[in-house]
């Protein structure tokens, strides 16, 4: 019957835990009001962990972003206590920018998706996009209902990671499209943006003068450049297929 009336209301939750939380009352000998309580933590807990997954997902974080890994012992030029000061997540409530600007393979992208997954479990509405992906949304949202649907994500996000911005030429058309986006979500929505140019070199790219100072302007207010440095942490731990050959 119970488990019946979980089907109807659809907590799903509930239904799955009902049985643990049933023993454990009988164990602890709860009153009728705590035993109450722990079957609706026990759905409320599911609700949450299922938002989370649906969260995570509509990030679209690559494989590599917790940062409780992140290798301290990597020389980038990010030091420890800054790298806690981005971990607390305070600039985004001011609605700061952050640049994270180096050679490949200097942690750039693994410390943005980290960022943003921790804004994620925070509760925040963060996402995790390339440049291209970006481009493609907004060339197609007009033609696609997925697209569409990103779309409305994005211009509802308080955090956007913007991965390898710049890192190919674009033509004017998409250059606009990404200059009216980021104007439209001016002051609204926190940008992590990372990159292996400086914002002069984006001139080159853009091949367009006005847009090359206005969208610089945009990004680069309210903004906290970091410039990483060093070899390849890719390269520096590259595997191997061969075993090792004690001689």
């Amino acid at each position: 019957m119970v488990r019946d009336y979980c089907r109807q209301f659809n907590m799903a939750g509930l239904m799955a835990g009902f049985d643990s939380v049933l023993t454990e009352a009988e164990k602890s000998q709860s009153g009728y009001l705590d035993y109450t309580l722990s079957l609706f933590s026990t759905e409320a807990h599911h609700r949450e962990e299922k938002k989370l997954e649906r969260q995570l997902k509509a990030a679209g974080l690559p494989i590599s972003h917790n940062l409780d890994t992140y290798d301290h012992g990597f020389q980038n030029g990010l030091e420890k206590a800054r790298f806690s000061q981005l971990r607390e997540l305070n600039w985004l409530d001011r609605i700061f920018n952050i640049v994270l600007m180096g050679p490949s393979g200097t942690g750039k992208s693994f410390l943005a998706a980290g960022l943003c997954f921790d804004a994620v479990r925070q509760g925040y509405r963060a996402y995790f996009r390339t440049m291209e992906q970006i481009i493609t949304t907004l060339k197609m949202k007009d033609f696609t209902r997925s697209e569409m649907a990103d779309y409305k994500r994005l211009a509802k996000a308080q955090l956007i990671v913007i991965d390898d911005i710049m890192l190919f030429p674009i033509e004017k058309q998409q250059a606009v499209n990404f200059f009216n986006f980021i104007n439209r979500q001016f002051e609204k929505t926190a940008f992590i943006i990372t990159t292996n140019k400086s914002p002069k070199e984006w001139a080159k790219l853009l091949d367009d003068e006005v847009l090359a100072t206005a969208l610089p302007d945009r990004l680069l207010f309210h903004c906290e450049v970091i410039n990483l440095e060093g070899k390849s942490y890719r390269m520096k731990n590259r595997k191997t297929i061969f075993k090792e050959i004690n001689e």
